[in-house]
């Protein structure tokens, strides 16, 4: 037998690794829970110590307390057949004279008007004015006691990355407030209601915005408003709309807008727009063609004896910043033109053969073929219909429908290729012009139902016969 001093330290080694592998993994364990402890009390130390969050909670809650005030619920009840049609949306108040600012759309076709305030109280609401071009409206209430206005960042130009908070009634959840940054400036979204006939110039957003948020204010840190909600970009339609959940982008009218368009409404219910007298092409590329390689507009010709030919700019210029701000497309140039009044100049800079030139060019009155027009094309086309193949084409024909899109509201009203326009709400027309004016006239782009009489070929007789249909915008 061998002796225990020949095999024991073996055993012992034996036993020793035993015992690591058995409490090796407790003791990491215990190790690990110690450091683990060790730094939850170092975070939790540097917490307290450290109040920038706590600081930052507290800026956020003071936009808050600063802009709800302000911040208004719009419950409307809709004119039509159903009674029981409603939607809704938001506002804000606007001054001290109870004039309450929210989106055209919002308030389009509306038979009632409730505005609820974040204090509770409920008022029946008048329409003072609207311009579906801009999609803004203004309301006014019966009561000018405690109203609280909200604080405008007037002069103040935003930039991409800053922080901003949405207000409104998503979902119908009302003063709801949400958080995002400056996406982007100058935006165009195609489809974004009726300011895709031009007149946009958006600010964009990742701010959680949806439904019943149109019409309410978007905020600076400061609390200060730099422009109102209008539009969301969707999964299902991502160039703009007032419906459907959000995709995280979201579109708000800029400020300058919003007081050019609700001061003039306020005083006499009607926009005037300035005009510059130049045509605008139909292609994004022609800034390259003419060898400026950045962002502006070309100069396709000018108008003569107009306000940009009397100001020295030529066909071929490339427009690229008004009142020092940088024309991104077409849509800010016209957004940036229609906040001028008339009468009043405005700093205009164009490229010419390598060299940047300032002008000054003194506005007219915008012509309301020009804006009034352009909007009612545009609604007619959501609509589903097509006519004159969007030429202003004078002559002793009416204007011809030339294309229907099948399935569209315009279908279902009775609307027909061939079709002729031959009176709206009872005016005889001749022109695309005189019919896109009527329809303005009657009311079409604030809502309101317009009959049409139309002629057509008769498939059995071959006789020219008539038809009285009803046309109005689709919500």
């Amino acid at each position: 037998m061998r002796k225990f001093t020949d095999w024991g330290p073996a055993v012992l080694v034996v036993i020793a690794t035993l015992l690591a592998l058995l409490l090796a993994p407790s003791m990491v364990r215990r190790v690990e829970h110690a450091q683990t402890s060790a730094r939850i009390s170092l975070a939790r130390q540097s917490l307290g110590d450290d109040d920038i969050l706590a600081r930052l909670d507290q800026a956020i809650r003071r936009v808050a307390e600063a802009v709800e005030p302000s911040v208004a619920h719009i419950d409307v009840r809709l004119s039509g057949r159903n009674p029981f049609a409603t939607s809704s949306g938001s506002g804000w108040v606007f001054d001290h004279d109870g004039h309450v600012v929210t989106n055209a759309h919002v308030v389009r076709g509306a038979e009632r008007i409730r505005v609820q305030l974040s204090d509770g109280r409920l008022f029946e609401a008048e329409v003072v004015g609207t311009d579906p071009l801009t999609d803004i409206a203004v309301l006014k209430l019966p009561t000018e006691e405690g109203l609280f206005p909200a604080l405008r960042a007037t002069g103040s130009h935003p930039r991409q990355g800053e922080r901003v908070f949405a207000f409104g009634s998503p979902f119908g959840f009302k003063f709801s407030m949400s958080e995002g940054i400056i996406s982007g400036l100058g935006r165009e979204p195609a489809g974004a209601v009726a300011l895709a006939t031009g007149y946009t110039n958006f600010i964009q957003t990742d701010a959680a915005v949806n439904p019943g948020n149109s019409g309410g204010p978007l905020v600076n840190i400061r609390g200060e408003l730099i422009g109102m909600n209008v539009a969301i970009a969707t999964g299902a339609d991502s160039q703009g709309t007032t419906e459907g959940q959000s995709a995280g982008i979201s579109f708000a009218i800029p400020l300058p807008v919003i007081e050019s368009v609700v001061g003039q409404l306020v005083e006499s219910g009607t926009v005037q727009r300035g005009f510059l007298g130049i045509n605008l092409p139909r292609r994004d590329d022609r800034v390259q063609d003419a060898g400026y390689n950045g962002y502006g507009v070309y100069v396709e010709d000018v108008t003569p004896d107009g306000p940009a030919a009397k100001a020295g700019i030529l066909p071929g210029d490339v427009i690229v910043r008004i009142s020092g701000e940088p024309v991104l497309g077409v849509g800010v140039l016209r957004s940036l033109i229609s906040t001028v009044k008339p009468g009043e100049a405005v700093a205009i800079d164009v490229w010419r053969d390598g060299e940047t030139i300032e002008t000054r060019p003194v506005l007219a009155l915008a012509p309301e073929t020009i804006t009034v027009g352009a909007g009612t094309r545009f609604e007619l086309q959501r609509a589903g219909v097509q006519l004159n193949g969007g030429q202003n084409d004078v002559g002793d024909d009416a204007p011809l429908i030339t294309a229907v899109v099948p399935g569209s509201w315009a279908d279902d009203a009775g609307f027909e290729r061939g079709q002729r326009v031959v009176s709206v709400a009872g005016q005889e027309v001749r022109t695309l012009d005189e019919m896109t004016t009527a329809l303005a006239d009657a009311g079409f782009l604030d809502g309101g139902e317009v009959e049409v009489m139309v002629t057509q070929q008769d498939l059995d007789s071959r006789e020219t016969v008539e038809r009285l249909l009803t046309l109005r915008l689709s919500r």
